[in-house]
């Protein structure tokens, strides 16, 4: 969908027609230079004076199914009180900007009608306070209109919205049910539709399989196309790859006419299925589906978002999960049975068909590669039983120095911060899961904003956490009172 973000600015009428010109004049260009380096464009709509003109711009918004999200301006002086009754019907991310248009004091120049004109200073104080009092979740950024870094902080912010957007229109395709006697993949998912969107629904592997066996000899032919442009085959058994096709086509007809965005398998729960799905569910999330393996519906579905939001970025979002240490480097290595993402890749991945060892079925096709290095974070969302935590770590992903012969995984081997330790006992203490999402694009500000618009709970383990500072902030978390 292509979002955009509605420009409100707030004025009243005591100031004359002549201020008023000039607050529609200036916003309008302010909307113009903000689409012009923003990802989304910003919709400007004229300046608003009273109570109704508020309520009715933010009843735009809230009806505007492109909408992700508004942002307001005070230009000069808007009384709150004015704003109560549209703010308390506000459905979208709010972002309130304090700029203003002109960047310097004309000292020579300066009079009072400069001054009634320019009124962001004490302006948008008032319009703080209400949003304040209201209990309003919302960023507020600082700084002038025409700053890069003001620029980046609200392109942050504008993909944080984004993603609550796709939350809220999420359905997520459980196939089977949870890996048996894992806790962290549980969770309430009456309360996840609640708070988050989701739609989670089951679907027996009895119905996967009907699908499966519904594909045709051509679609399987036209899937194994896409395999060769994207990937290099190399393995003389053609006909694991042409099931992974199968299996593919099967279930991406069934999620695309269905609405389904993310889907999960449990290698636990695989009946007449030939083999886990493997490549198939690597080359669906190249397209920008979710996943996740094991039952994991909260994975899958922070998996889809956070590729929504990563869009245009460089580098690649993907299902992970933690395996192993190597504590001679202080490194983590994360992969999985089979499901890594291509999008990781920093070369061209090889299809391979090799014994799985679990799950007790034929050799799947699996694609292999070694990723990419670059900063990265690491997400996860786990329940807590009273709430939804999101916990993100920032990784600091490396080349892989050796080949694993013996091991045909795709794998991703990153630093976490502070240190391999710090970031373990940190994880470990917030009670994180062993599933995250791995993204090179996005960054712990955009996570954390975009948990704030959904009211969670949000830890962040970056570079100066420290394990008795964290355990303070786990021990406030408890005490607070999350809607």
């Amino acid at each position: 969908m292509n979002y955009n973000f509605h420009f409100i600015v707030g004025s009243q009428d005591l100031y004359g027609d002549d201020v008023l010109r000039q607050v529609n004049e200036h916003s309008k260009i302010m909307a113009e230079g903000f689409t012009q380096r923003l990802r989304y464009a910003v919709q400007w709509t004229p300046v608003v004076r009273n109570s109704a003109e508020i309520e009715a711009a933010i009843a735009a918004a809230n009806h505007d199914p492109h909408c992700a999200g508004i942002i307001t301006w005070m230009h000069t002086f808007s009384p709150s009180k004015m704003w109560i009754r549209g703010l308390t019907r506000l459905q979208k991310p709010l972002l309130h900007i304090n700029t203003q248009f002109n960047k310097a004091i004309p000292w020579d120049s300066i009079d009072m009608d400069f001054m009634n004109l320019n009124q962001s200073a004490h302006g948008d104080r008032e319009h703080g306070h209400i949003t304040a009092r209201l209990r309003l979740p919302r960023t507020v950024l600082a700084g002038h209109w025409e700053c890069e870094i003001l620029h980046q902080r609200m392109a942050q912010w504008q993909r944080a919205a984004v993603g609550v957007a796709e939350s809220r229109c999420l359905r997520v395709l459980r196939v089977s049910d949870n890996m048996r006697d894992v806790a962290v993949t549980e969770g309430d998912k009456v309360e996840a539709h609640i708070k988050f969107g989701w739609q989670v629904d089951h679907y027996g592997v009895g119905d996967m399989i009907t699908l499966v066996q519904q594909v045709t000899t051509d679609e399987i032919a036209a899937q194994m196309e896409q395999y060769r442009e994207h990937y290099e085959i190399a393995t003389d058994d053609i006909a694991a790859v042409e099931y992974q096709a199968r299996v593919q086509v099967a279930l991406q007809r069934f999620m695309q006419d269905e609405g389904f965005g993310a889907f999960h398998t449990n290698f636990q729960d695989l009946q007449q299925l030939q083999q886990l799905p493997g490549l198939a569910a690597q080359d669906l999330m190249r397209q920008g589906f979710g996943f996740a393996g094991e039952g994991d519906w909260k994975t899958a579905a922070l998996c889809r978002i956070m590729k929504r939001m990563a869009a245009d970025l460089p580098g690649g979002t993907g299902f992970m999960e933690d395996y192993t240490y190597d504590f001679s480097r202080r490194l983590n290595m994360g992969a999985h049975m089979l499901e890594v993402c291509p999008t990781f890749s920093a070369e061209k991945p090889v299809i391979r068909v090799e014994p799985l060892g679990i799950g007790d079925r034929e050799p799947p096709a699996r694609l292999t590669f070694k990723a990419t290095a670059g900063n990265a974070i690491l997400a996860t969302i786990v329940d807590m039983g009273d709430r939804f935590r999101m916990i993100v770590n920032d990784v600091q992903c490396v080349q892989q120095p050796h080949d694993m012969p013996k091991l045909p995984v795709a794998c991703v081997l990153w630093k976490p911060l502070p240190s391999l330790e710090t970031s373990a006992e940190a994880w470990i203490l917030a009670g994180g899961a062993h599933h995250s999402v791995l993204s090179y694009g996005l960054d712990a500000e955009t996570m954390r904003h975009f948990a704030e618009m959904l009211n969670m709970e949000f830890v962040h383990i970056g570079a100066h956490t420290t394990i008795p500072a964290l355990r303070q902030e786990l021990h406030m978390n408890d005490h607070l009172r999350w809607g």
